[in-house]
């Protein structure tokens, strides 16, 4: 996926805004750790301001935009460091993206004594209304990449698994941060820092942003989905899991 962040990384630091709320979650869950790997670090969100952090990220674009002080450019099967070398190692929004899951989770826990991952569980049953009624194939590129939560638990020692329904104003501008504010689906480049959006060809995706576009013209996602209006958060299925 380097190669793909490569072609959609240029801009994701203005559009992938880190949330307050989130990175709380994520803060507390690194617990006590002073020094923290972010594995597929991307441009740097969610790492803690406070604690010593090391980022490792494949992609030379995002690593650009990181403004983190020590950036490494190495894939999460291979980390390039020592057995426990950190007290805590996080990946957010990443191990969809890895080549093979079970390795990189093998080296989170061969260099640190704590791993936190956010993830999404592809079996959660409530589906966003874009995927659903719009690009469905969004939903196929998504479960055939995200791991059952299953998987993270054979492969660490997880020991807390915590729900993150996604707020109406969630300012990190990954798919489901849109859910209330369905017109900021229209704009090219919010979609072009969505992997999801990114990989799939014009062709599949023009033709559904069209028919949303319609659809808000004539009123008729209003219609549909008025109830959205007076929801603060929606559970998606995005899990913190903390391990180790």
């Amino acid at each position: 996926m380097s190669e793909t962040y490569d072609r959609i990384g240029i801009g994701y630091a203005d559009i992938r805004i880190p949330d307050p709320r989130l990175a709380a979650l994520i803060d507390q869950a690194l617990g006590g750790a002073e020094t923290v790997l972010n594995v597929g670090a991307g441009a740097g969100s969610y790492e803690p301001i406070d604690r010593t952090v090391v980022a490792v990220e494949p992609s030379a674009v995002m690593l650009a935009q990181h403004p983190g002080r020590i950036r490494i450019q190495a894939s999460a099967e291979h980390l390039p460091f020592p057995d426990q070398s950190f007290d805590a190692a996080m990946a957010i929004m990443t191990t969809h993206h890895w080549r093979d899951l079970r390795a990189g989770l093998r080296e989170m826990k061969r260099v640190a004594r704590r791993q936190v991952i956010f993830t999404w569980d592809p079996q959660w049953p409530t589906q966003l209304w874009i995927v659903e009624e719009y690009v469905p194939e969004i939903g196929e590129l998504e479960r055939s990449r995200f791991a059952p939560l299953a998987d993270f638990q054979r492969s660490l020692d997880v020991h807390t698994m915590t729900p993150f329904p996604i707020p109406w104003d969630f300012t990190d501008g990954y798919q489901p941060a849109y859910w209330r504010r369905p017109e900021a689906y229209l704009d090219p480049t919010i979609r072009a820092a969505s992997s999801t959006f990114a990989t799939l060809p014009d062709s599949v995706v023009e033709p559904a942003i069209a028919r949303l576009a319609e659809d808000l013209r004539t009123g008729t996602w209003q219609q549909r989905h008025g109830d959205l209006a007076g929801r603060d958060t929606v559970d998606y299925g995005y899990r913190l899991l903390v391990a180790g």
